[in-house]
């Protein structure tokens, strides 16, 4: 695994709203964190649970994935199932959505895992 401590990884730190949430440069509501990620809620929540989970280092989203980041999506789902303990979803139902490009919504380049809860969820969803 890479060392997320090294240098370097300050050079790769995206430029987006998220990548200043993981330095600390913007504030967040932070629900959990861990070595690879950092879970915050939702500024424009969906449902009464919507937290994000969004990894330390800086993937633009899941098309980009190699088999570092293949490894990286296991971290980021089971943070997803720590948020959803933590928030208290567990046992009712929870959602976890990743959306890739333009068309399916992503509007921050940097990959990000949705945690919805707390209410019903209908499918289709969109």
């Amino acid at each position: 695994m890479v060392d997320h401590t090294d240098p370097t990884l300050a050079e790769r730190s995206s430029d987006t709203i998220f990548g200043a949430i993981v330095r600390g440069e913007v504030a967040a509501d932070i629900v959990y964190e861990n070595q690879h990620c950092v879970a915050f809620r939702d500024v424009n929540p969906q449902a009464p649970t919507h937290v994000l989970v969004v990894p330390r280092m800086p993937v633009t989203g899941l098309q980009e994935a190699d088999e570092w980041e293949s490894m990286l999506l296991g971290v980021l789902l089971r943070a997803a199932r720590k948020v959803a303990e933590i928030e208290g979803i567990e046992e009712s139902g929870w959602r976890v959505v990743i959306n890739v490009g333009e068309d399916a919504g992503q509007t921050v380049p940097h990959l990000h895992l949705h945690v919805l809860g707390g209410r019903p969820l209908s499918w289709p969803p969109g």
